[in-house]
């Protein structure tokens, strides 16, 4: 049981970046399953692939039973670390940052330079500081009041017209949109000052 869940973890996590170290508890000997020919392990719902987790593991025969085993998945990795103490709305540069060997512990830590490079900081940060997605942000293209060139494309055909910007939004972020006939328009930002309506 314990091999058919480390088996599952290792072939799961395979995609996951860095060296990946897996230990899977034994289940506890007194615990009595009828014997089993048709293994098959699987994720819990909710469960993530990522520090102390379970494994599920489950007969596939008449017996019918299923275990949950602990495990513990640490996944090594270089880290984005602040090398200087940075401000607020400051634009991050290759020389802001270092890569540093860490554990992946969380979702959202920040594992390559393109990651960071040309984004803004949401709030300051201290030197030594693990950059995370949620501390940035990508640099605004479209301001609140700016003039917003709305562009909408069908098959073989692109219409655009103007409008006046009602929220500041970043490449790929939504930016709400009045155009002269007072409609209000929901769009991709996908320039600086442009915004593309989607079918």
């Amino acid at each position: 049981m314990r091999a058919a869940a480390l088996a599952f973890a290792e072939a799961q996590s395979k995609s996951l970046p860095g060296e990946v170290h897996i230990e899977v508890t034994a289940i506890d000997r007194r615990l009595k399953l009828a014997p089993c020919d048709k293994l098959q392990a699987f994720l819990p719902a909710g469960a993530k692939l990522l520090g102390k987790t379970s494994i599920g593991v489950r007969c596939n025969s008449k017996t019918g039973w299923s275990v949950f085993l602990q495990a513990d998945i640490k996944v090594t990795v270089d880290l984005l670390v602040a090398n200087r103490p940075i401000a607020q709305g400051s634009v991050l540069g290759p020389a802001d940052f270092g890569l540093q060997r860490g554990e992946l512990g969380r979702p959202g830590l920040l594992t390559a330079p393109e990651q960071a490079i040309g984004k803004i900081l949401k709030f300051s940060i201290g030197a030594g500081q693990v950059l995370r997605q949620d501390m940035l942000r990508a640099p605004l293209l479209i301001r609140q009041g700016q003039t917003v060139k709305l562009r909408a494309r069908g098959n073989g055909f692109v219409v655009s017209q103007e409008g006046q910007a009602l929220n500041d939004a970043g490449k790929d972020e939504i930016v709400r949109v009045r155009t002269a006939s007072s409609q209000v328009i929901s769009a991709r930002t996908v320039a600086e000052g442009t915004a593309e309506v989607q079918p």
